[in-house]
């Protein structure tokens, strides 16, 4: 004689839960989190300038032909991100207007500087040749 201790066993089907197991969805949204935390300050182009504020800037869209050129507080000037020796400035610009001459310029000056000093990136600029050049500045109230 056979003996059976313990849980009936019978063919039904296992009881079905409805829950939603949340814990995939929180981890993935973390990681996206730190995803977004690490590459947005790799997304601004250029080098990091305190823009002047203007009322009511003309927006200009941003394109791949685009030159960004920056003057920091200090007076060192960036290309995109490189930094160019004063003395180099004229033959870069002279270079870069040569491979590509239709190329549009902006020029991000810092507000703590003096005028004359973008000025004279701008004179430069167009020395070179670039007949396309803009300011960059940001509305007020944006900083």
């Amino acid at each position: 004689m056979l003996l059976k201790l313990g849980r009936k066993h019978t063919m039904e089907a296992p009881e079905v839960r409805s829950d939603i197991n949340v814990t995939p969805l929180v981890d993935v949204c973390l990681v996206l989190l730190i995803i977004f935390m690490v590459v947005t300050p790799m997304l601004q182009k250029g080098v990091d300038v305190a823009l002047p504020q203007t009322g009511d800037p003309d927006s200009m869209p941003e394109n791949e032909k685009q030159l960004e050129v920056s003057v920091k507080v200090d007076g060192n000037v960036f290309i995109g991100q490189n930094w160019v020796p004063e003395a180099n400035l004229p033959g870069m610009l002279e270079e870069i207007h040569s491979n590509n001459p239709d190329r549009e310029v902006v020029v991000k000056g810092d507000k703590r500087l003096k005028y004359k000093e973008v000025r004279r990136v701008m004179r430069l600029l167009n020395e070179a040749g670039f007949t396309r050049v803009a300011l960059i500045t940001e509305r007020e109230g944006e900083a």
